[in-house]
């Protein structure tokens, strides 16, 4: 039975897709998976390096991995009202002139480029420290994702720009932050590893509460409301397949065909 190198990240939007196929809940069709967890500049890194055989992305690294991968039709993160969150400490005024991303080819820093081209200084750092580095004032700003978009009114924080929102506004479609990729070299399994996926996340649909324990073994927010809040925002109908609408936001945000 093959065996696939699967990397993704310990966000609750991802271990409650993968739980049920990681579990042994669904029907594998004879296939394995050994997974590893990664923060998304991480995995990003791992598919330009070809390391994984199977693996979530941001949508932006897309164009540079397009040569060795394909992306699948389940697995996305896309969908309305659900993008990163351009933050700053509360009361803080003049230009941001330097900000903090969660990775250079991640989708929130394409966005910011798009956006905001105004904005030239963006250093990355890891997703989980940027809302506690920019109430600390390492920076004028940061964009947050994942959980932190949640909890950031918790900090002395206050809101810029809704990321997903604006790009709404100027192309009328969802916002695709992040995909599964296949190597190009197993392409004769992508049909499988997606039916395989979309059951899971059925199964996950079906069985909200079972992956619970699993879901925040890996969390970096612990409470149920956060978590719920995070899946219920970024795993939807485009979860189970992006459909045309979904093809067309990747292909705008990308210049990749698929």
């Amino acid at each position: 039975m093959p065996t696939f190198k699967l990397s993704i990240s310990p966000c609750p939007n991802d271990t409650f897709m993968f739980h049920a196929m990681l579990h042994g809940l669904v029907d594998t069709e004879g296939l394995n998976f050994e997974v590893e967890y990664h923060d998304i500049e991480e995995l990003n890194a791992g598919v330009l390096g070809q390391g994984a055989d199977v693996s979530k992305i941001s949508c932006a690294v897309l164009p540079a991995i397009s040569e060795h991968y394909l992306l699948l039709d389940s697995g996305a993160a896309l969908g309305r009202g659900n993008g990163p969150l351009l933050v700053r400490r509360k009361g803080e005024s003049g230009e941001l002139k330097h900000i903090l991303v969660p990775g250079e080819h991640t989708t929130a820093n394409a966005l910011i480029g798009r956006l905001f081209p105004e904005i030239e200084g963006r250093e990355p750092r890891l997703f989980s420290e940027i809302a506690e580095s920019v109430e600390r004032g390492d920076a004028d700003g940061g964009v947050l994702i994942h959980e932190g978009r949640f909890v950031y009114q918790r900090r002395n924080l206050e809101l810029v720009a809704d990321l997903g929102l604006e790009w709404e506004r100027k192309t009328s479609l969802p916002l695709p932050l992040g995909g599964i990729v296949i190597r190009k070299e197993l392409e004769a399994y992508s049909p499988q590893v997606e039916r395989i996926l979309r059951r899971s996340i059925e199964y996950a649909f079906e069985h909200p509460m079972a992956s619970r324990e699993y879901v925040k073994a890996h969390a970096q927010e612990m409470e149920d409301d956060v978590i719920d809040k995070h899946i219920a925002l970024f795993v939807n109908d485009f979860s189970l397949s992006l459909g045309a609408e979904g093809h067309r936001a990747v292909e705008l945000l990308t210049g990749v065909e698929i």
